[in-house]
């Protein structure tokens, strides 16, 4: 886990040259675990977070920034001024009435354009704005824009592999899902230059290359989205197959097999993986943190000793809650904050986190619902992972507010298994999807316990607390 600088409020930002470290270090550390030499390796499986970037000197390999996170919010203002735009207002209405006209689904998304920070292509643009070596190196031709596993494609081929893969490249919000290409209107728009962009293989990349100072002979390389990722190591291979991943962030991804469907609101589509000519589209909501959340308490004295108990046990009762609490959701509030509410003397430390384990589960529902009103599909079984996915109030308290069954693996990882599925897949170490569906493992089942009308008094009180949270 490479460690987050904040360098200004609002920043957040990842060393480029650390997390290259430990990038090697991990593979490394894998190849003496497992008893091997690193010529030893036929493939690689490398699953990388999605949205966070960054652009380096095409000819000398320099970066221009650190890389820009996910999380971060530096273009927070240029996203509330395109927002407002009369511009954006015309779009909406231009591609509504292409819509109307077509029936075509690729029109219905621009309709429902709207920017937020966790989308790479306002950053980006930010980048070109206020980072003038950046808008120099475009305007010749010579800069490089990557996410995460492009860099350490470049770096791990000593840049002789400059390339994406549709998972990573359809999760910036650039990226033409429908017409599998980056945006160009879009990148017109925001002057973002076009030649930045690298070039889009397929999820299992099978070229084969030297790698990084020959510590590894000729192999195949994969490399995916890390949700994307999970979702292949959950083996959700098929239409209305449903992961949800509760890790720094909280994903629900939906398999909507040949099929995409167009954004609208709270709904992102995605390119699952291409693997020749299947292509596996996904249908995603999320909520901003989770995990943030939690780590946060672990590190305010007040909760420490509390936080390890819970950890342990994976189980909090408390007779009554007494206080709301409110995590950052998906939207399109840039300023969106998290907020406890209706503290009063009897509030115990408590009372405070079971409130935030409870605004997990009362998200998930948010989410499934829209779900289950947009995606108009079957779904079928519902599988988590992610570190909180280890917390049993949680889980069962999802699983009664959605009235369905949950899965949970023995190995919560899921982004890692899913590459190396994929890596296995590339070298020929597995044949097919079946062989992976064998190898799944639950270690419990979270089944429905509760009416989901028990949880209301306690959910419309954090609906509430909701509307107080905006504008920050």
């Amino acid at each position: 886990q490479v460690e987050s600088l904040y360098p200004r409020p609002g920043w957040v930002e990842l060393d480029p040259e650390v997390l290259w470290s430990q990038f090697i270090g991990v593979i490394k550390e894998a190849v003496e675990a497992a008893g091997l030499h690193m010529r030893q390796i036929a493939g690689l499986g490398i699953s990388t977070q999605r949205g966070t970037f960054i652009t380096w000197h095409k000819r000398t390999g320099k970066p221009f920034h650190n890389f820009i996170s996910w999380q971060d919010l530096r273009s927070a203002e240029l996203v509330n001024s395109w927002n407002k735009s009369l511009l954006l207002k015309v779009i909406h209405v231009i591609f509504t009435v292409l819509h109307f006209l077509t029936g075509n689904d690729r029109y219905l998304a621009p309709s429902f354009l709207t920017f937020s920070t966790h989308q790479t292509s306002m950053k980006l643009s930010w980048v070109f704005r206020n980072i003038h070596e950046a808008e120099e190196a475009a305007k010749k031709n010579n800069c490089c824009f990557g996410t995460v596993d492009t860099w350490l494609l470049y770096r791990l081929t000593k840049g002789s592999v400059y390339a994406t893969d549709y998972s990573n490249a359809s999760s910036t919000g650039i990226f033409e899902p429908f017409m599998k290409c980056w945006n160009p209107t879009l990148c017109n728009l925001l002057s973002i230059p076009m030649s930045v962009y690298p070039p889009v293989k397929d999820t299992r990349y099978s070229r084969c290359v030297q790698t990084w100072c020959n510590l590894m002979p000729v192999i195949s390389l994969t490399v995916v989205a890390d949700q994307q990722s999970a979702m292949f190591g959950e083996c959700c291979f098929h239409p209305g197959d449903v992961k949800l991943t509760m890790g720094t962030g909280g994903f629900w991804n939906v398999n909507t097999g040949e099929h995409l469907f167009a954004s609208r609101r709270s709904l992102y589509p995605l390119i699952g993986w291409k693997i020749g000519e299947e292509v596996v589209y996904l249908t995603e909501g999320s909520i901003s943190d989770i995990g943030t959340a939690m780590k946060w308490a672990q590190d305010i004295v007040i909760f420490f000793l509390l936080f390890n108990f819970f950890l342990k046990s994976l189980q909090i009762q408390v007779p009554e809650l007494m206080v709301t609490s409110f995590l950052q959701v998906s939207g399109y509030d840039p300023y969106l904050c998290a907020s406890f509410m209706g503290l009063k003397p009897s509030t115990n430390r408590n009372h405070l986190v079971r409130a935030m384990l409870e605004s997990v589960a009362f998200r998930n529902k948010l989410l499934y619902d829209i779900i289950v009103k947009k995606v108009h599909i079957p779904l079928r079984s519902i599988r988590a992972d992610g570190g909180v996915s280890n917390n049993s109030f949680v889980m069962q308290m999802t699983s009664d507010l959605i009235n369905k069954k949950i899965e949970k693996p023995a190995n919560a990882d899921m982004s890692s298994l899913g590459a190396a599925f994929l890596a296995g897949l590339a070298s020929g170490f597995w044949t097919d999807k079946e062989q992976l569906k064998k190898l799944r493992r639950i270690e419990a089942v979270f089944e429905p316990q509760k009416d989901s009308e028990e949880y209301k008094p306690a959910m419309d009180a954090w609906l509430q607390a909701m509307k107080h949270s905006p504008h920050w």
